[in-house]
């Protein structure tokens, strides 16, 4: 049996510093316990920049080696991964990725692609996967806490929701002990995966999102039984509407309910 398993570059959520993902820590982490438990081989693969650091922090997770496809563009052009990926893995019986990648524009959708590049069926979503009779068992994450078992006929692919039953374990040791290989890859044909980018796509910049403001709201202090009859019936909530007087007239009350319900400090 041949297990791959599909790694990305991830970013610190406060210092935007490149690391590994956390999805894809928890798909290694589950192959590598599938490898070992049916005696499977197992191939951890990248497509990107191999002077990337953050990738040999996967050599901490258990991996002994990454294969890095690296793609070479020419200048002014996006390439696609998806369909060098999927050259690269054909002939394989299980494939583990995750769900996403951690940087802002990330569709989510290379997953969906190469299993459709392969014709291979995928599940997304796993938190737990076994292997029996040529078969993957997988417990995927649903709505509101829901579970759900699936089954699918091996070759697939399996996309590892972050909520996993896995807890990577980092040691500095392996980190060292592993090496990371560089395939050299081709870019594809113009408009067979890869695309011209215009000047102003090549000016785009990032940054921290910005916190949205939060709507003042009064402190609800009813009781548990008074909040559930309020939402079956309608009812007068107090309050007062005010239409005549002064703009400062106006102000003085505004300011005065926000003060009484302690919105304000001032």
């Amino acid at each position: 049996m041949k297990i791959a398993v599909l790694v990305s570059v991830g970013r610190h959520p406060v210092s935007g510093t490149a690391r590994y993902s956390r999805n894809d820590a928890a798909a290694l982490t589950m192959a590598l316990s599938l490898a070992k438990e049916h005696g499977a081989t197992l191939d951890v693969l990248h497509a990107g920049d191999p002077s990337n650091p953050a990738l040999k922090e996967y050599l901490a997770l258990g991996a002994r080696s990454v294969e890095v496809l690296e793609i070479s563009a020419e200048p002014h052009m996006q390439v696609d991964a998806a369909p060098l990926l999927a050259a690269r893995l054909r002939g394989y019986d299980l494939v583990l990725t995750g769900t996403r990648a951690e940087g802002a524009f990330d569709s989510g959708m290379l997953p969906y692609r190469v299993a459709h590049a392969l014709e291979v069926p995928l599940v997304g979503a796993a938190v737990d996967l076994s292997l029996r009779d040529a078969c993957a068992q997988v417990r995927q994450f649903m709505p509101k806490g829901v579970r759900r078992r699936v089954e699918v006929r091996l070759p697939a692919l399996i996309a590892v929701h972050p909520l996993a039953d896995a807890a990577p374990t980092y040691a500095y040791a392996r980190l060292r002990e592993g090496v990371v290989h560089v395939v050299r890859v081709a870019a594809a044909p113009a408009g067979a995966g890869s695309r011209t980018l215009n000047p102003d796509e090549l000016a785009w910049t990032s940054r921290p999102a910005t916190a949205k403001p939060v709507r003042l709201a009064a402190a609800e202090k009813r009781s548990g039984h008074a909040r559930m009859l309020s939402a079956t019936t309608t009812e007068s909530r107090g309050g007062s509407v005010v239409i005549e007087g002064s703009s400062v007239e106006k102000a003085q009350v505004i300011l005065a309910y926000l003060r009484e319900h302690q919105l304000v400090d001032y």
